[in-house]
């Protein structure tokens, strides 16, 4: 794509109410416009890092065998109140409204009970099961305080797992399964190593969960971690949790994290609620069990925006940049143009993601704006590197300038065996 035909410009300041990192940087680099407080556009660069991420975490669901709907936003009342959980003593963060006939609705911040409901048309026996959907989709949700940028808004994209079992056994090892697979995205994602599964709070859910906490300094909550790494407990539950678990929480120290994702085991409990049950290989009837997946795909996206980032701008990884390679050109001189066009050609048809610079600007204004936007590999032509025969290549996280040939450029963007 050339940068001319993206309608967002960078800019130099954010809005004056924007104080998290996070937001100050993906607004000044056109990747999110802000609508009010916890509630953002995601503008075309933007979109390109969720659907990389989606692509992530649709490729590891899949392979533990989930399939993938979507469920509607729109929240029956009486589902939910099946279980108890319409109240806002039981969950404070509904949006909720009315149809014109007068029935009583909610905005979707969670589709347990939904999917249960649905499920329940077609398992029937035990030979149904398991069964694991997962879904990606806008979540809403009326926090008291939105702040943290997009690390923690009202409006929200969200990818939601639920798997249904016949067994407690098998319930866990699949649970564990999913463990593994989010261990594997975060990995990609470049965040694996600052990344902990905690024992933490099930709130609105039940009373422990697992959370995926990511050491941020934006981060909201507090993590105590061993030294080795294997323990993490949330701050929230400290006290129950070390003594569930056995450990002396004197042995463990706190940092700053930010939840970019969760896991719950709910058991029956809710299909006991739902009367949900299936048939039974020895002629009876058992309820179903139940337990849900979530990652923030938008949170995830401003937690690596907020630790990737340095004083110039976003520094993306590789796997979820929006492209690539920045190109440029120095001088309007026709062969330097040529040999861009060239280029860009090549290395997209090769299937690199190339946003090529075509503006007639000052090469300060254009190395500025590529370090902002955070591509991972910048290649300039100049009249200087065509007489040369090679081009000039600086890596986002680098500060040393190469003049390299194409050969070798191809090769640092791993194209060559």
């Amino acid at each position: 794509m050339k940068y001319s035909q993206i309608f967002t410009k960078t800019k130099k300041q954010a809005p004056a109410d924007e104080v998290s990192k996070n937001a100050q940087l993906l607004i000044r680099a056109g990747y999110v416009y802000k609508e009010m407080a916890g509630v953002y556009d995601y503008l075309p660069l933007g979109l390109k890092v969720i659907e990389n991420i989606k692509s992530i975490i649709r490729q590891e669901m899949n392979a533990i065998g989930g399939d993938e709907l979507v469920m509607s936003s729109l929240q029956n009342k009486a589902v939910w109140e099946s279980t108890g959980r319409w109240s806002e003593e039981a969950v404070d963060v509904w949006f909720k409204s009315s149809l014109q006939d007068g029935t009583d609705i909610g905005f979707g911040w969670s589709h347990e009970e939904p999917i249960l409901a649905m499920m329940k048309q077609y398992i029937e026996s035990y030979k149904d099961l398991p069964v694991s959907v997962y879904q990606f989709q806008t979540k809403m949700r009326n926090e008291l305080r939105a702040k943290s940028g997009i690390m923690r808004g009202r409006e929200f994209v969200m990818k939601d797992m639920y798997s249904l079992h016949s067994s407690q056994e098998d319930m866990d090892k699949y649970y564990d399964r999913v463990i593994d697979a989010y261990k594997r995205i975060f990995d990609r994602l470049g965040i694996g190593d600052d990344t902990y599964i905690t024992f933490a709070s099930g709130g609105a859910f039940t009373k422990f969960s697992h959370e995926f906490q990511t050491v941020c300094d934006a981060g909201e909550d507090v993590l105590y971690i061993s030294d080795d790494g294997q323990v993490a407990v949330n701050e929230e539950v400290l006290d129950d949790a070390t003594e569930e678990i056995g450990i002396d929480k004197a042995l463990l120290s706190p940092v700053k994290t930010a939840e970019v994702g969760n896991i719950f085991k709910f058991g029956t409990e809710k299909s006991e609620k739902m009367g949900i049950k299936v048939n039974t290989s020895d002629g009876g009837e058992q309820f179903v069990y139940l337990a849900s997946y979530g990652i923030g795909v938008t949170r995830v996206m401003g937690v690596i925006a907020e630790k990737m980032s340095d004083e110039k701008g976003l520094v993306w990884p590789e796997n979820i940049a929006p492209f690539r390679v920045y190109l440029t050109t120095i001088g309007q001189d026709e062969a330097v143009i040529s040999q861009a066009s060239e280029l860009y050609k090549d290395l997209t048809e090769l299937s690199v993601e190339v946003l090529w610079d075509d503006r007639d600007a000052r090469p300060g204004e254009k190395f500025a704006d590529a370090d902002l936007l955070g591509f991972p590999h910048r290649v300039v032509i100049s009249p200087k590197t065509l007489q040369q025969g090679s081009v000039e290549y600086k890596a986002r996280t680098s500060t040393e300038v190469d003049l390299i040939s194409i050969d070798e450029l191809k090769n640092r963007l791993n194209l060559i065996n």
